[in-house]
């Protein structure tokens, strides 16, 4: 057999390997309630949260400091620890059980798996973000109207038809799906779920804690820079983006190298140990 031949049946095998596995995982996720529950948990906790906040904001007629698609928003703060939650117990479940010999059985090659499991969480987790995200903000452009965040106190009404907006919407979105890739990603690299949860967790909301200890303002900021939450939610600011350490999309792209970190750590460590 020639060494293109070879290089064809590779290719072909590593392409059968991803679609049964990406079926396997689909089939997985309609079938388990769990993780919709969650999800759906998730989308739920996203609306309410950012509602109880538009509905706190006052706002006087001089020195009214509000950014509205972030307030509407806000309840991607709590939900995101739901999505990685979610993501975590996908991979890491498998081990608890003794479900990912089997899963591994069937499809031999480690990084289709993995592959799998990061497309499918993440197809469910846009999803889920979508309607959360899109809910919230015409929740938030409601009560926040009823709340003087309009135009005679120097507001545009909250609307996708916004650029600013718009981006700090598809960015929220975004942001869910690199928190369930990053979740992926740990619990593949450390398999026990309580352990990738709380890495994952203290990762997200830690990580700022410690940052506001520190008294130097260069170091904090520095640090801001590199957290993945306190960055990544960058892409919800609409207002005062020359105060930020980073741009909007720069503080995402900080979250997309956790995630990608994650992913590249977990698929070596699944490759490289046994099941």
């Amino acid at each position: 057999m020639t060494a293109l031949a070879v290089d064809r049946s590779a290719r072909e095998a590593w392409g059968t390997g991803v679609r049964d596995a990406l079926h396997a995982e689909w089939t997985k996720l309609r079938t388990v309630a769990g993780p919709g529950w969650l999800l759906l948990a998730a989308t739920g906790l996203t609306v309410a949260v950012g509602a109880v906040a538009a509905n706190t904001v006052t706002c006087p007629a001089v020195g009214c400091q509000v950014d509205p698609a972030k307030v509407s928003l806000t309840g991607i703060y709590l939900s995101q620890a739901i999505v990685a939650i979610v993501a975590v117990t996908w991979v890491s479940g498998e081990y608890s059980t003794g479900m990912i010999r089997l899963t591994l059985t069937a499809v031999p090659h480690r990084w289709p798996v993995l592959a799998a499991k990061a497309t499918v969480t993440c197809a469910a987790t846009l999803a889920a973000g979508a309607i959360a995200v899109l809910v919230s903000v015409l929740v938030g452009r409601l009560l926040l109207y009823r709340h003087g965040i309009t135009p005679a106190h120097g507001f545009e009404a909250l609307s996708l038809g916004s650029g600013p907006v718009l981006r700090a919407a598809i960015g929220s979105v975004l942001y869910l799906a690199l928190i369930a890739l990053l979740g992926t990603g740990m619990a593949a690299a450390v398999r026990d779920s309580a352990a990738s949860i709380g890495i994952v967790l203290g990762l997200l909301y830690l990580f700022p804690i410690v940052t506001s200890l520190v008294s130097d303002q260069n170091a904090q900021r520095h640090l801001n820079q590199i957290s993945p939450m306190t960055a990544g939610l960058y892409i919800q600011a609409t207002t005062n983006l020359r105060s930020l350490p980073l741009t909007p999309r720069q503080g995402l792209g900080v979250l997309a190298a956790w995630a990608a970190g994650a992913l590249l750590a977990g698929g070596v460590l699944l490759s490289l140990r046994d099941a």
